[in-house]
């Protein structure tokens, strides 16, 4: 018999990578913006992403619905803890959106907007790696709701976590500027990139030396002896990564640093998996806990093997219809 609620745990753990891998470089650009030149260099960077910038935020609809559809309680106990980064992501995508649209439609403000892209997307970037620290430290669950603070969500933890996912939101913006343009915004690209990918490495080792130390069960997962036979192929595929990472940023082979810096976040991804599964809220609630009934993922499931792939088919033929690198003078006006 199908397990429906690891399915859907799947079919949410999904859709927030998609969106972390999609939408990352879009906040990645808005992170670097102020770094490239005024004019035709910034117009450009808007322009390569001016054509999935709105649909890759499908993938952050898709997992917070889900949530409130296949995992009730758990996502009761998350608004609740997250409520204050929550609502300034959400302020923050607000604002980069409108800067988007209004930089090209009120030119006489354009330094006020291009200010606005920046600071929405370094607020939602920084906002999303503090719910990631906060939600990896574990959350108090009381009778089936939160039981914490209203600030238990603001630590030294999140607030570095906070800063290594803007940093590789910012690392993955300028692989893709490196990859999709040519001339003087390319190599200001190059530049940027190689102090944030050394800044990322630091992190994601910072990172990973932390999180055993927040609870004996994560660190018994990674450093028992069966487990670490099980488990070394991620930490050597950082490595590996890595190397091609700053291999690709000192031979400038455009497509490396995006490809490797991918990589990262997807073994990243994974080693979080390893340290949190089977737990939907942190060694409080698991998957099954904190599932809807069987008949309601059942139904919501059905609805769901129709849409996903349709929305993967119009996503793949628009990165497939605007692929190649941005000339000048191209893009939206």
């Amino acid at each position: 018999m199908t397990d429906l609620a690891l399915v859907w745990a799947g079919v949410l753990t999904l859709a927030v990578l998609l969106y972390v891998i999609m939408d990352g470089f879009d906040l990645g650009i808005g992170i670097v913006f102020p770094l490239l030149a005024v004019g035709d260099d910034r117009d450009r960077a808007m322009n390569s992403i001016a054509p999935v910038w709105d649909g890759n935020e499908t993938w952050l609809v898709l997992g917070g619905g889900g949530l409130f559809a296949a995992f009730p309680l758990a996502y009761g106990v998350l608004m609740t803890a997250f409520y204050a980064p929550l609502t300034a992501m959400l302020l923050g995508l607000v604002f980069r959106g409108v800067a988007f649209e209004f930089r090209w439609r009120d030119p006489a403000h354009r330094a006020l907007w291009d200010f606005s892209f920046t600071a929405g997307s370094l607020l939602a970037a920084f906002c999303q790696g503090l719910i990631l620290g906060a939600f990896v430290q574990g959350i108090e669950v009381d009778n089936r709701s939160y039981g914490g603070g209203w600030f238990d969500w603001l630590t030294p933890f999140s607030v570095m976590t906070g800063v290594a996912v803007s940093v590789g939101y910012a690392l993955l913006g300028s692989g893709w500027l490196i990859m999709k343009s040519d001339g003087e915004l390319r190599q200001r690209a190059y530049q940027v990139a190689l102090p944030l990918a050394m800044a990322m490495l630091a992190l994601i080792g910072t990172v990973s030396l932390w999180t055993p130390l927040l609870s004996p069960e994560i660190a018994d997962r990674w450093f028992s002896s069966a487990n670490l036979l099980r488990l070394w192929p991620i930490p050597l595929l950082v490595a590996i990564l890595a190397i091609v990472l700053l291999e690709g940023l000192r031979k400038q082979r455009d497509l490396w640093p995006f490809g490797a810096t991918l990589g990262l976040f997807l073994a990243s991804y994974a080693g979080l998996a390893v340290s949190l599964f089977p737990y939907v809220v942190p060694r409080s609630l698991t998957i099954w806990e904190a599932a809807a009934p069987d008949s309601s993922l059942r139904f919501l499931l059905i609805g769901t093997v129709i849409l996903l792939p349709m929305i993967l088919a119009y996503t793949g033929y628009a990165y497939w219809v605007f692929r190649g690198k941005l000339k000048a003078g191209e893009g939206y006006h």
